[in-house]
């Protein structure tokens, strides 16, 4: 009986003491422009701007020698995401999530371009943790933004 209870104790705190499990979101498009135009469409840290449909304005700064962006959002809000690495060659950059309205912590994403035949996928992945919301609610809120971003890139990717 003691040893039962033990092990109750021992397996109770390891559970509660366990972190969260992150979350991850991966979105892709194919487009039919080829790889070299589709990432002069995204490849731009500011570009976001001219394509999300849910973004009015993205300005650009610097903070700690690496480029930051502040997204002024449509429906009000913003966003500030230091981009973390750039690879032109291979056609991606990545970013973090400094300050945002989302319920999301320890952010990071990347955006890519690979080619496909004649044209091009586009994939968004991110990997966060959920902040105020459950895991699902977080995942559905970032999948829908970048749903929206990939259809308006499909959209002018023709």
């Amino acid at each position: 009986m003691i040893k039962t209870s033990l092990a109750l104790i021992g397996l109770t705190a390891f559970v509660f003491a366990s972190p969260a499990l992150a979350v991850d979101v991966k979105k892709s498009v194919d487009v039919s422009a080829a790889p070299d135009a589709a990432w002069k469409a995204i490849g731009d840290f500011c570009g976001i701007g001219k394509w999300h449909p849910a973004v009015a304005k993205c300005e650009i700064s610097n903070k700690g020698g690496a480029p930051l962006r502040t997204l002024t959002l449509k429906g009000g809000g913003e966003i500030m995401e230091k981009q973390t690495a750039r690879d032109e060659k291979g056609r991606s950059y990545s970013y973090a999530i400094e300050k945002s309205p989302l319920p999301v912590a320890n952010y990071g994403a990347t955006l890519s371009v690979a080619p496909n035949g004649a044209g091009s996928t586009i994939v968004w992945a991110a990997h966060f943790d959920a902040k105020g919301e459950t895991d699902a609610k977080a995942g559905e809120i970032i999948g829908g933004i970048f749903d929206a971003g990939l259809g308006a890139l499909k959209a002018s990717l023709k």
